[in-house]
């Protein structure tokens, strides 16, 4: 979560998922969902993509949506790249996330894919999922035959110890799944999950947060506030205009000419 100077609030929300998942369509269809109809959040930019010619993403989607109630909280949405080898990438765009959707594809084919996507985010976190950083799971591409169901998925998430039982403190936080398709005209609990996951990434009066949001009363408090955030704009302003190998996701410079941890020539 970070805090202006101007008293507005930033939170990072994160899509996270195997390749193929869903991620960038889901957020296509977020984004024509909170424009064409009055809902709690507005899109205010439009969505930057990073690409290949396939459609699939290369590095990175972005989007930035403000609430319609209370125009000084944002919400910066990425999805990160599901290829294996963009691994570094992914670390680094999950730096400073506040809350994070798992999409899921519920194809029962890519089950093992879908567990090691997330072995690879419990790895990232390291240990602060549900107790600091709130998560949702989509089980996307429902609309399709042969898919795991919600119960299927509650397994996973306990096996991994991402699910509690009633007599622990974290149970009311376990995270919510939701069955769903990204497809826009055939959309199906995209924005209701989205909006499930900004309450909770904002929630400053139950969640367990180590860094409760409180409006600063200047100039005291505003500069402990600036000090607590835990990442600034400037530093995901720097990430979306880096250059990164289109092998590996890893950062190079300009003008390098061969990826320092690929091995790969630049292009």
């Amino acid at each position: 979560m970070v805090l202006t100077k101007d008293g507005s609030v930033y939170i990072k929300i994160v899509y996270w998922g195997m390749v193929g998942s869903g991620k960038t369509t889901i957020l296509e269809t977020l984004y024509k969902i909170t424009k064409e109809s009055k809902k709690d959040i507005e899109p205010v930019e439009d969505l930057k993509k990073i690409e290949k010619a396939s459609g699939a993403t290369l590095h990175f989607d972005r989007g930035l949506f403000q609430s319609t109630k209370q125009k000084k909280i944002f919400y910066r949405v990425f999805t990160v790249a599901g290829q294996s080898s963009f691994s570094p990438l992914r670390s680094k765009i999950f730096q400073g996330t506040d809350a994070v959707i798992v999409v899921v594809d519920s194809q029962t084919k890519y089950l093992e894919d879908n567990v090691e996507s997330l072995l690879e985010l419990k790895n990232v976190a390291q240990d602060r999922l549900i107790k600091e950083i709130p998560v949702i799971v989509m089980l996307n591409k429902q609309d399709l035959e042969d898919t795991i169901n919600i119960k299927d998925y509650e397994l996973i998430l306990e096996k991994e110890k991402l699910w509690h039982d009633s007599k622990h403190e974290l149970h009311n936080w376990n995270p919510m799944i939701y069955g769903t398709c990204a497809l826009y005209g055939k959309e199906k609990n995209v924005y209701r999950s989205f909006y499930e996951c900004a309450r909770r990434a904002f929630d400053n009066t139950n969640f367990p947060y180590p860094f409760i949001f409180k409006p600063p009363k200047p100039p005291d408090d505003l500069a402990l506030a600036l000090q607590t955030q835990k990442k600034s704009v400037v530093d995901d302003i720097l990430l979306w205009e880096g250059l990164y190998c289109i092998y590996c996701g890893n950062p190079i410079s300009e003008g390098q000419d061969v990826c320092s941890n690929c091995g790969n020539k630049v292009q």
